[in-house]
């Protein structure tokens, strides 16, 4: 065991996911997940890095059982946790509020809670362990890393609505974006890939998971994002409809008598390649493609479409962009999409190299298009990132990379 960890405790809707790392290489030493938290069937597996994982019930488990069946476990495993030397928690919504990640004292915590209406799903149990690791130990420092702070570089002209302001300040009605934390790390590791200083880098980063979202990365900041006020906008996702017009929404509810919370039910859970197809899974749904089957086929092309439109709008306002990146779940796997994406792309300059694009995919990454603008896998690691700023600010007092600068004036959830 190393002299020095860092825990990581990603609390979603559910479940609490945990990863115990190295604090000076970042190797991971264990994981886990408490899952089905507040329903029937919970339980905790739990993996040491390099042995097979292990599952056990945890019937009627609270997060406060998750976290004392955590530590619980960390003790059976032989994880010596005295050079802990912090817990760095993801935290979907940091609003206008908190442009990098934050030790967490109790006016933060409060600020943090405060925001739980623009995330009531995510931010109030983020909040909850928090309060709970504090209990268990208030001298071991909590970091906050927030899946908004990567996008408050965005520009007026991009976060804002076209609506009046004042109603829209009042009610910080603006595009925050997510999977900052995400795009961030892969936006450092593609620097790194390709060579070019991450201050200098300009990227289209294409977040490709059951959740999907595409960012433009200038100067190796968020200076735009397909996901808005929620994570709803943008692309085809596996239950979210993506991009959709708010007047049909008035039109369901007048036309079809659904209330506002149907109608949220409808776009956020019943959408997208589910609402298509009858499945939420890509892969599921690429294989029944590959059978002929006519709902998947369409599907995948729709999906596509989005993807190459916001490529192409990000495109248009980025200058001098050095590659699109594919990355998460489906981003890193989906070879097929990836070839759907980029042939007819080859009068932007992106080119894909067939070969190369169903290679293996090594940690750092891997270019498969040699284009002018080249084409590259990277995988994501947001514990990694997450880890990565708890070390750092509990060190030096500073972030991993310096605190995004932007004109805040002024969502909700579910990255």
């Amino acid at each position: 065991m190393p002299d020095e960890t860092v825990l990581v405790i990603n609390a979603g809707s559910s479940s609490l996911k945990y990863e115990l790392r190295d604090a000076t290489s970042g190797t991971r030493l264990g994981r886990g997940i408490v899952s089905r938290i507040g329903h029937d069937g919970t339980s905790l597996r739990y993996q040491v890095t390099g042995e097979e994982p292990t599952e056990r019930p945890l019937p009627g488990a609270s997060y406060a059982d998750a976290i004392a069946a955590m530590f619980g476990r960390f003790d059976e495993a032989g994880a010596r946790l005295d050079g802990l030397i912090g817990v760095g928690h993801r935290v979907v919504h940091g609003g206008t509020t908190f442009s990098a990640p934050v030790v967490v004292d109790d006016d933060v915590l409060a600020q943090i809670d405060a925001l739980s209406s623009l995330a009531p799903l995510h931010n109030p149990v983020a909040v909850e362990c928090l309060r709970l690791m504090k209990e268990r130990d208030p001298d071991l420092p909590q970091v906050a890393v927030f899946d908004t702070a990567f996008h408050a570089t965005l520009p007026w002209e991009a976060y804002t609505f076209a609506i009046p302001q004042d109603l829209a300040q009042t009610h910080q009605l603006r595009r925050y974006g997510f999977h900052g934390t995400s795009v961030e790390y892969v936006t450092g590791r593609t620097a790194a890939l390709l060579g070019i200083p991450e201050a200098e880098v300009n990227l289209i980063v294409c977040h490709l998971g059951n959740g999907a979202s595409i960012t433009a990365v200038q100067g190796g900041r968020s200076v735009d994002t397909s996901m808005g006020f929620t994570p709803l906008s943008g692309l085809v996702m596996g239950t979210r409809s993506g991009d959709f017009d708010a007047s049909a929404v008035l039109f369901l509810q007048d036309s079809a008598g659904m209330t506002t919370r149907e109608v949220a039910e409808l776009l956020e859970r019943r959408s997208g390649l589910l609402g298509l197809t009858g499945d939420s899974d890509m892969a599921v749904i690429a294989d029944r493609a590959a059978d002929g089957d006519e709902a998947a086929l369409g599907a995948v092309r729709l999906a596509v479409y989005r993807i190459r439109q916001y490529v192409g709008a990000y495109l248009a306002i980025v200058p001098g962009v050095h590659a699109l990146v594919f990355t998460a779940g489906i981003g890193e796997n989906d070879a097929n999409l990836r070839v759907e994406v980029c042939d007819p792309l080859g009068h932007l300059g992106i080119e894909i190299d067939h070969d190369r694009n169903v290679s293996p995919v090594p940690p750092e990454g891997l270019v498969i298009g040699g284009g002018p603008i080249r084409v590259a896998v990277v995988p994501t690691d947001e514990e990694a990132e997450i880890a990565q700023h708890t070390v750092a600010l509990v060190r030096t007092g500073s972030p991993a990379r310096p605190a995004s600068t932007a004109d805040h004036s002024g969502a909700k959830e579910h990255a």
